[in-house]
């Protein structure tokens, strides 16, 4: 790999990192980083799932540190996530390449309907205690959840701070406490998967795990601070650049 493409990957990882452990979306710049470096569509989805495992357990872990964690509640909601993730890292690993750029294309001009409409600002409350009943429709609902992200896992940090601020009500801190602590959870089945498969290229994976674990230490001290709102302009252009990129490609 020369050093034009290591120094790609590793800023694209840096941040993807950053965006992901804020809100999310960080692997749609990753994965487009990747396949616009030579890799075929099904490995780069398996490589960055690489840097997503280091780079969430560096978040976990600075995010406990800092006291913002809830293992009991993180753990449950793993459970039904990391099954639906087996599901669909197994639907993902034998999609065809054009099928999969238009669909990866389609889920970016989703994703940027969220940026810009943005409905996690009207979501911070101050709940600290759920009913069983909320706590079980959040463990069904993580269940769809992580098919998803077991699928393509760019944009999955919307719909996980989207869901679990709707069902339970935790401030935005708490809520991306959480969902870093699935996200590793989840990622490890669905790693496995890909690398059964042969689609994960093991060099640039790490190369990008390094990135990604610097943007999610940098993300997560930055998270306490609620100062995501710059990224939003950042993510708008790069998202529709990669989806029309991807959709006259396919």
């Amino acid at each position: 790999m020369s050093l034009f493409k290591v120094l790609t990957v590793l800023f694209a990882g840096t941040a993807a990192g950053f965006i992901n452990t804020l809100a999310g979306g960080g692997s749609l710049i990753a994965m487009s980083a990747l396949i616009f470096m030579g890799l075929p569509s099904a490995v780069a989805n398996g490589t960055n799932r690489i840097a997503i495992l280091i780079q969430n357990i560096v978040a976990v872990t600075n995010f406990r540190q800092k006291g913002f964690s809830d293992f009991k509640f993180s753990f449950k909601l793993s459970i039904p996530t990391i099954i639906g993730a087996v599901i669909g890292s197994n639907l993902a690993v034998d999609l065809p390449e054009a099928l999969f750029n238009k669909i990866l294309a389609g889920i970016m001009i989703l994703i940027l309907i969220l940026i810009i409409v943005d409905p996690k600002e009207k979501m911070e409350t101050t709940v600290e205690k759920l009913s069983s009943g909320r706590q079980l429709t959040a463990m069904v609902a993580f269940f769809f959840v992580g098919i998803y992200g077991g699928f393509i896992q760019g944009g999955v940090g919307f719909l996980f701070i989207i869901t679990l601020s709707l069902i339970t009500g935790f401030s935005l801190v708490k809520v991306n406490s959480i969902k870093v602590f699935v996200i590793a959870a989840y990622t490890i089945p669905s790693l496995a998967v890909f690398v059964i498969n042969g689609k994960v290229a093991w060099l640039a994976g790490l190369i990008l795990a390094v990135g990604n674990s610097l943007g999610a230490y940098l993300g997560s001290n930055f998270a306490v601070s609620k100062g995501d709102k710059w990224i939003k302009y950042i993510l708008i252009i790069v998202i529709l650049a990669i989806a029309i990129s991807l959709l006259l490609g396919a």
